[in-house]
């Protein structure tokens, strides 16, 4: 794909005071937080992927309840009409579209993202929700190891392609969905593959330990260059999903299946957090949001707090570099039109 494809019209760039700011220290959130306190979502246009399931479908439900004109990505085409049709069943006072979006292969991304372009779609926030969890090892078309290419390397170029787009609304949004178990994670950089040594919960917390990183880099980059727009991350606790079912194998996914029974909490209140980092006025950049019972499990959305390696600024930057060279896909925040494939 040229640049001429994903390249849009440059923004003007507006003051960094535009953008709210959480230090680490700041309150949490309040408490009780649910999806009856969203503001109206009307006029908004959201992207969430992986919507055909799980906390995306709840996402999506939720956002189209209060009005926002969603646009559901799945991979499946047949999984994703039914969502939508089982959406659009409740009777929502938003709308809703339905586009095939395949993570694992970076050319359907930037595919993807050209047509949101060339559609000429407003883009008010992009909910990077989509994820595999603890497959056996894997790749993607490109051949990155699965889990980090769909997790990070995919929302990183969808995200890079189409700031344009956010840069142009009112209140533009990035929300990344991490997982407490980036607490766990460190990035593999002499064996991103797992060619050598794979561990399935390993390189999964590498992945979700990238998000962290990429969302709280791009952050202070959109800060450095006064882009208001806001990239806010969010973890939903031990919420029983299909995840955790469709790529653990054997013993482990008899764990997930146990665990998912009789110890997480239903996707109503893990959908909750990245519902928040995506419409709450409160919700500033820079922010982590997550589950206020005991260790981060389950409950309301509040601020939390990342390990200190994901905060390390320089960590962030060579994931940063490692991610443009893998993908050829650069940023571009000063001027977020000449975002580019290359």
């Amino acid at each position: 794909m040229s640049a001429q494809q994903v390249s849009a019209q440059q923004v003007s760039i507006h003051p960094l005071s535009a953008i709210p700011h959480t230090a680490v220290n700041d309150p949490p959130a309040p408490g009780r937080w649910t999806a009856a306190d969203m503001p109206d979502q009307k006029g908004r246009t959201i992207i969430v992927t992986g919507a055909n399931s799980g906390l995306g479908f709840q996402t999506a439900l939720e956002l189209a309840r209060h009005g926002a004109h969603v646009v559901m990505t799945a991979r499946d085409e047949e999984k994703g009409r039914t969502a939508k049709a089982r959406i659009e069943a409740e009777r929502v006072s938003g709308s809703l579209e339905l586009r095939k979006l395949d993570l694992a292969d970076l050319d359907d991304v930037k595919r993807f993202a050209a047509a949101i372009i060339a559609d000429g779609l407003a883009v008010d926030v992009l909910v990077n929700n989509a994820g595999v969890m603890m497959p056996p090892r894997s790749l993607t078309r490109q051949g990155h190891e699965l889990q980090f290419g769909v997790n990070h390397l995919a929302h990183f170029v969808l995200t890079a392609l189409l700031i344009e787009r956010l840069a142009q609304s009112s209140d533009g949004r990035v929300v990344t969905v991490s997982s407490d178990l980036h607490k766990r994670g460190q990035i593999h950089f002499d064996n991103l593959s797992g060619a050598r040594d794979y561990g399935r919960v390993s390189f999964y917390a590498q992945s979700k330990f990238a998000n962290v990183l990429f969302a709280l880099e791009l952050d202070r980059r959109l800060r450095a260059v006064g882009l208001p727009v806001k990239s806010l991350l969010a973890h939903p606790g031990y919420s029983a999903t299909n995840l955790q079912l469709s790529g653990p194998t054997g013993i482990l996914k008899l764990f997930m299946r146990i665990g998912n029974r009789f110890f997480a909490q239903g996707v109503t209140m893990g959908a909750l957090n990245e519902l928040y980092a995506a419409t709450a006025p409160t919700a500033a950049s820079g922010q982590f949001i997550g589950p206020d019972g005991r260790g981060e499990k389950s409950g309301y959305p509040k601020i939390v707090q990342p390990i200190a390696a994901a905060r390390d600024p320089e960590l962030a930057k060579r994931l940063w570099q490692l991610s443009e060279d893998l993908t050829g896909v650069r940023f571009n925040l000063a001027n977020p039109g000449a975002a580019h494939a290359v």
